[in-house]
């Protein structure tokens, strides 16, 4: 009672905190607004053709600046000049221009901010252009006057990306290229043109193009054409950017960045005889505040009634409590996966597993990825797929595959991973012509990494995660054969202090699960150590758990692998192929650490922290291992299924026996091409 006391009034210091910010950021706003923006964007100072200090060229410059500042009253926020034409050596051709919808007085303190800092960012330059926010100063050696400049082309953007971001970049193109036409069009007077166009409910794409009046049409079309088609290779998928050219400039934005020019702006304000503002400062502060005001009444609200509905939960973590609308931002819509993947098609297909298809695909930047998509049928693949993509967007270690996003649409659901070239491990390991390319210095590397990882799992990782489904189909290998753990459909979460659980629905791959899971559903940390051991002896032995049988060595890998370790021979079980590249204190040891893992009673088992303490220090003794599980004895890759009951998974160590299914399918295997 006096914790939850404690966390009301932390809410609502909180919210005070809160709305005292969003109220100061509403006046800073309707301040900065009335105000000109004098920011530095850019510069352009190209050291080609320089000057010395103290010549005539210095001079004139000076003068052309003072000239630009003292005409910047000019009504169509544009103008050209050159001073020195009697000496050709020494001329300088100067011009501003202002954004299309400033005043006259904004127009007038930006060119004189701009006249001051250009000789500070280009000191000794003959040819330069800077721009500030809401203006650009170019001066040359040579006359640029109804010249469209096509270089340089410059680009910044907002680092924030969009969603949707094919529907996205064509809207951006129809919309700015109609901003252009405007511009085009405009005259003399202001080569200017703006344009709105609604992305979604809540979003609204703003677009701005402006050229140098002194171009003719077609100089200003072919500038704007320029920079229009340079958005999608400096900016794609990008919330906002501005490319700015000499002659042209255009940007883009999700919020409104420049004054509507409806009604004309009068060159000075008029005195108001009753002391009032004009009609549009009114209209201006109503439409900037009220939406302000209204998203922060609901932003409270919402609040209010996570407040209410918030429960306070101690020494647990349950997997319901985990929601996909957490990481909503990673959602990517089914156009833009159906296009990267040429629509699914078969040639793309990587592989296929117990819940669906994995496909290859690129996307429209270049980068590559791996999309497992659900089979329809599957009625267990919700609880997988919701729970993967929460567990795996959470983790980040160099040993797990990242996640790049999801995608819900209707019935698809989709996981889009990052790509790995060399397929899984056990594309090499049970291949007798590939398993060459692994020798053994590389598979005590991803031994290593692999404990790296379950240990980032169990111990180092913001949630304690149990993978209940490590093998070697789960274990992908990037481009330098690093592993990284992928496929987390099984996974569950553990509290800080929770140990170990119970579950009715036992899933997995037989032969790496361990005896008290397979038998009775219970699992723990010590689990996952279990399959690490079987992955470990397979990985040493180059022989599979569920298929060891059949060569006739003994009844399973695990009772060949104690036989031979008994005897003191274990060496023996090394695979053939790594005869000539292989330590023998590491593999030794290796099958050591393989065997305490597999042993039957879980408490024998090592942690993992001290399964990498093993493997990264000879000099850490550990305990012989014990006879290992006895229970395995299938002839067949077979996996379990699940089969759900009354009752669900429970944080408990209480044994109870449940009943399981068999069924050929199992978890999704990647094979890349």
């Amino acid at each position: 009672m006096i914790h939850q006391k404690q966390m009301l009034h932390h809410f609502k210091f909180s919210t005070t905190v809160y709305v005292f910010f969003c109220f100061t950021l509403i006046i800073t706003i309707i301040t900065t607004q009335a105000a000109t923006d004098l920011s530095f964007i850019q510069s352009y100072c190209p050291n080609t053709n320089t000057f010395s200090s103290n010549t005539t060229y210095q001079t004139n410059l000076n003068k052309l600046l003072s000239i630009l500042s003292s005409n910047s009253t000019n009504k169509n926020g544009f103008y050209y000049t050159t001073v020195g034409a009697n000496n050709p050596v020494n001329t300088v051709y100067g011009a501003f221009l202002c954004r299309g919808d400033r005043t006259q007085k904004e127009c007038k303190d930006c060119v004189s901010a701009a006249s001051n800092q250009i000789p500070q960012k280009c000191p000794k330059a003959k040819e330069s252009v800077i721009w500030l926010a809401e203006c650009m100063i170019r001066y040359s050696n040579v006359s640029f006057f109804n010249v469209a400049a096509e270089v340089p082309v410059l680009a910044l953007m907002n680092t924030g990306t969009v969603m949707e971001q094919n529907r996205f970049m064509q809207l951006l193109a129809d919309t700015m290229n109609a901003a252009a036409v405007e511009a085009v069009n405009g005259g003399g007077d202001k080569k200017f043109g703006t344009k709105v166009a609604n992305f979604s409910s809540f979003q609204t794409l703003y677009t701005l193009a402006q050229c140098t009046p002194d171009l003719s049409n077609s100089g200003c079309e072919k500038c704007l054409k320029i920079a229009t088609n340079y958005i999608p290779s400096c900016c794609s998928g990008k919330q906002g950017a501005r490319v700015l050219i000499p002659s042209c400039n255009i940007r883009y934005e999700l919020y409104p960045f420049y004054h509507e020019l409806n009604v004309p702006a009068p060159d000075e304000p008029r005195p108001n005889p009753q002391g009032k503002k004009s009609r549009n400062s009114v209209v201006l502060i109503v439409a900037i505040v009220a939406p302000i005001v209204i998203i922060l009444l609901l932003t409270l609200f919402v609040c209010w009634i996570i407040s209410k509905m918030k429960r306070i939960k101690f020494n647990s973590v349950p997997q319901e409590s985990v929601e996909i609308s957490r990481v909503e931002f990673l959602q990517f819509d089914f156009d833009t996966i159906a296009t990267a993947t040429n629509n699914f098609s078969g040639d793309n297909k990587l592989g296929e597993g117990g819940f669906g298809e994995v496909y290859k695909g690129m996307l429209f930047n270049g980068q590559e990825i791996a999309v497992k998509r659900l089979s329809r049928s599957s009625g267990q693949g919700i609880e997988e797929f919701k729970n993967e993509v929460v567990l795996v967007a959470k983790l980040q270690h160099r040993n797990l595959v990242r996640i790049l996003g999801f995608c819900l649409d209707g019935e698809e659901k989709m996981l889009i991973y990052e790509f790995m070239p060399n397929k899984s491990l056990d594309y090499f390991l049970f291949d007798p012509e590939k398993a060459h390319q692994i020798n053994w210095p590389r598979r005590y590397k991803i031994i290593e990494g692999i404990a790296r990882g379950m240990l980032y799992l169990h111990e180092d990782s913001r949630l304690r995660i149990i993978h209940r489904d490590l093998k070697a189909s789960n274990i992908l290998l990037d481009e330098n054969l690093n592993p990284k753990i992928s496929d987390f459909g099984m996974a569950r979460i553990f509290g800080v202090d929770q140990t170990r659980g119970i579950t009715n629905r036992v899933v997995g791959t037989l032969g790496y699960m361990s005896p008290e899971y397979a038998m009775h559903g219970e699992f723990s940390i010590k689990t996952d150590v279990y399959s690490f051991g079987v992955l470990v002896l397979e990985i040493i032995t180059g022989k599979k758990i569920t298929s060891f049988r059949e060569s006739g060595y003994a009844e399973d890998l695990l009772s060949y692998a104690w036989k031979k370790w008994n005897d003191g021979t274990p060496l023996e079980l090394l695979d053939m192929t790594l005869r000539d590249s292989y330590t023998s204190v590491e593999v030794t040891r290796c099958i050591h650490v393989g065997l305490c893992c597999v042993q039957e009673d879980p408490d024998q088992r090592p942690s993992m922290q001290t399964v990498v303490l093993l493997l990264s220090s000879h000099s850490v003794t550990l305990e012989p291992p014990q006879r290992p599980a006895g229970y395995i004895s299938s002839k067949t890759d077979q996996s379990f299924a699940t089969k759900d009951f009354d009752s669900s998974d429970k944080s408990t160590s209480k044994s109870q026996s449940v009943a399981v299914s068999v069924d050929d399918a199992s978890i999704t295997q990647v094979y890349p091409r």
